[in-house]
């Protein structure tokens, strides 16, 4: 599998396996993931839609056949509390400091690691703009990463207005963004413009769940004839032609092998921007 290359030089895989909204099945779909050739997994710890210390027995397995920590790139997230129900993996009445702390010591502990790859803030506190909380939680981000136990660090869920302003004002500099990606925002253009500018990696969750008028649509299904992919496989792959590193959270093994066999199809500068377009 290619690989992106962060800001500081860390090696990203070019594409992501989602553990969210797995369940019980997060162990067994961690581990059928990996041997089918995902080296990138993502997870939070947030027990309303994950299980990330499946994640973590997962991997445990995966040890046990060889597969070694080192080759696998994981990303985990920090979940305010708004973001949680009562199973708090943290205390909840501490200072958002404290919290962090507490909530990624948990995720090495659910993990049996003693490093991420990846640490994202799983959304900022504020609906506009960055407030108070916001920049505490991002001092409390970049301090893990100076620690050396987080390898990058990120923010989901973020508009291009608060992503542009903690360019422009934090020590340390998001080297990863996770977003929702809509066709009909022009699959995020504005955010992703700030990330190309800044040399942050865009990686695009819900890419076919958010947009599923497209599987129907018929310039992308001429385009999946003329490359002998699926629709789907279509705009994974669009999605890393344009720079971006999709996740996907499919339950089946043989969309897994599909999904990661993309890489050697061209989708034409053409096709890109019809489906760039597409729904704008």
């Amino acid at each position: 599998m290619s690989s992106y290359i962060a800001c500081n030089n860390v090696s990203i895989p070019s594409f992501m396996y989602g553990t969210a909204w797995k369940k019980d099945a997060t162990n067994q779909l961690v581990q059928l993931a990996v041997t089918s050739g995902f080296t990138a997994i993502d997870t939070a710890n947030q027990l309303i839609h994950y299980q990330e210390a499946l994640v973590g027995e997962a991997l445990l397995a995966l040890a046990g056949q060889g597969v070694s920590r080192d080759s696998l790139f994981l990303q985990t997230k920090f979940t305010s509390v708004s973001g949680q129900d009562h199973r708090t993996p943290y205390d909840a009445s501490a200072d958002i400091t404290t919290q962090v702390t507490q909530s990624f010591e948990s995720s090495l502990q659910h993990l049996h690691t003693d490093y991420v790859d990846s640490y994202v803030l799983h959304g900022p506190y504020s609906r506009a703009g960055l407030g108070d909380d916001d920049w505490e939680v991002w001092a409390a981000i970049e301090r893990i990463y100076q620690s050396g136990k987080a390898k990058v660090i990120g923010i989901s869920n973020v508009t291009a207005g608060q992503l542009r302003l903690l360019c422009e004002k934090a020590t340390v500099k998001p080297m990863v963004v996770q977003n929702r990606c809509y066709a009909v925002l022009g699959w995020d253009k504005e955010v992703r413009e700030i990330c190309n500018a800044n040399k942050i990696i865009y990686q695009g969750f819900s890419l076919l769940t958010a947009n599923q008028q497209l599987w129907a649509d018929p310039e992308i299904r001429a385009i999946a004839e003329r490359v002998q992919l699926g629709p789907a496989q279509v705009i994974f792959r669009f999605a890393q032609q344009i720079g971006m590193l999709p996740l996907t959270g499919t339950t089946n093994q043989e969309h897994m092998k599909e999904d990661l066999a993309i890489e050697p199809i061209q989708l034409s500068p053409e096709e890109v921007k019809a489906i760039e377009m597409i729904a704008v």
